[in-house]
């Protein structure tokens, strides 16, 4: 489960989000009086401030890294990554790593009351619009270039005979051993 381009990476993210609110679904909160109160209580709870810190520490800077230093593949090869403005890399960045937390804050309620069937109703759509992405997208994900390359057709080579490669297998040790250390945690 590498970190993903640009466009997919917050249907990762949410995905992975509601997974952990799956993970935390045995963790019973205090009660405070009030539906506001209810709220802050959501909003500060222990599966919802882990999945901030994997997101902000871990989802965020990999995503970066691929923003940063493999522009054109972040973005499929489908405009040239020179063109767009950093502060549009920045922003993709953060809504795709908060989608993690909001995954657990809308999953948390339906898992923690067992309803498996309200969480893949949340994960559906997102899951059949990655694996789409995915398969769609295959050629160009396996593929490291730049823009000019992959369309002009020269100096195109495999993922795997790259930097690029070898950044995608490592943020994808990364990620899962943070996922499950993450999830791990929330169960305990």
């Amino acid at each position: 489960m590498p970190p993903m381009p640009l466009p997919v990476a917050p249907l990762l993210g949410w995905l992975l989000g509601l997974w952990l609110a799956w993970a935390a679904r045995g963790e019973r909160p205090d009660r405070l009086a009030g539906a506001a109160d209810e709220r802050l209580l959501l909003f500060f709870s222990r599966p919802l401030v882990v999945a901030t810190a994997l997101a902000v520490f871990v989802y965020a800077p990999l995503v970066g890294y691929f923003a940063a230093f493999h522009g054109d593949w972040s973005y499929l090869y489908v405009l040239p990554w020179s063109r767009v403005p950093s502060a549009l890399d920045l922003i993709l960045v953060v809504l795709a790593s908060a989608t993690i937390p909001a995954g657990v804050a809308l999953g948390l309620g339906p898992a923690r009351l067992g309803r498996s069937s309200a969480l893949a109703r949340l994960a559906a759509g997102p899951l059949v619009l990655l694996l789409v992405v995915v398969v769609v997208g295959a050629r160009r994900l396996a593929t490291s270039a730049s823009y000019a390359q992959f369309h002009g057709g020269f100096g195109v080579e495999s993922i795997t005979d790259g930097a690029l490669g070898r950044g995608v297998l490592l943020a994808a040790i990364a990620l899962a051993a943070a996922v499950a250390w993450t999830a791990r945690a929330l169960r305990g």
